[in-house]
């Protein structure tokens, strides 16, 4: 919002973004729109210019604009998404957290215990799919009394992945896995309490079926104790139009 304030608007800027995230958590990819009015006689921004001119401004920011669109003036980057993809990795093989590689600190999870049940996940996180009472799967924030716990999980995947610069550290045994969500919205912390239930499942302290019973509680309090998965392996991989 201060980097479009210096392209000098005659009206001041203001950011609608599609998807605020929590602190911790990262964004490959988020949107968002404002309205930019220039002076009179000053012909409108061309989208290059429009990125070029917000990225000069934006050069100390972990933060870059990869794309602009013109769009019509009923559009709106948080209610006309279709759908939002987060990406959650994880990281096996550590015995203790000093063992994540310094590259990975902060944009991974690597769980106390070492390797994970990978197929009893996958087979959990398909009690996960389709339209549920997500209840369960949210923490409580002050949007939770005006907001309807159904929500529809399109995708929910759990694939190996790689880590930066892995192929120079495969000696050490350790594996990257990334679970992806797909959904047109979700709740407050949903895919970390996800994330969190299905790594319980892989760690022996669930089976698959208490998935679906915990979806079927309808509870928040029933969510496990401490099973929340931090917010440093989640990010917000693009969000659809």
């Amino acid at each position: 919002q201060k980097a479009a304030q210096k392209l000098k608007p005659v009206v001041p800027i203001k950011f609608y973004i599609s998807s605020r995230t929590d602190t911790g958590v990262h964004a490959l990819c988020n949107s968002a729109h404002l309205d930019i009015q220039r002076a009179p006689g000053k012909p409108a921004f061309n989208e290059k210019q429009l990125v070029y001119g917000l990225n000069y401004h934006l050069k100390p920011e972990p933060i870059r604009i990869l794309n602009a669109y013109r769009v019509t003036s009923s559009f709106h980057a948080r209610f006309s998404a279709l759908s939002r993809t987060y990406v959650y990795r994880l990281l096996m093989g550590c015995a203790h957290y000093s063992e994540i590689p310094v590259f990975e600190r902060d944009l991974c999870w690597a769980p106390a215990g070492g390797y994970l049940n990978v197929p009893a996940m996958q087979d959990a996180a398909q009690f996960l799919l389709g339209t549920h009472d997500f209840s369960t799967f949210r923490s409580l924030n002050s949007e939770t009394p005006f907001q309807s716990p159904i929500r529809t999980i399109l995708q929910a995947e759990i694939q190996p992945s790689s880590g930066f610069l892995s192929h120079h550290y495969e000696h050490r045994g350790l594996e990257f896995w990334e679970l992806k969500f797909r959904s047109r919205s979700f709740l407050y912390r949903q895919v970390r309490r996800m994330v969190g239930a299905l790594v319980a499942v892989g760690q022996g302290k669930l089976t698959p079926h208490h998935i679906k019973e915990l979806l079927a509680i309808q509870d928040s309090r029933a969510f496990p104790l401490n099973a929340m998965a931090p917010p440093s392996g989640l990010f917000l991989k693009s969000v659809e139009y």
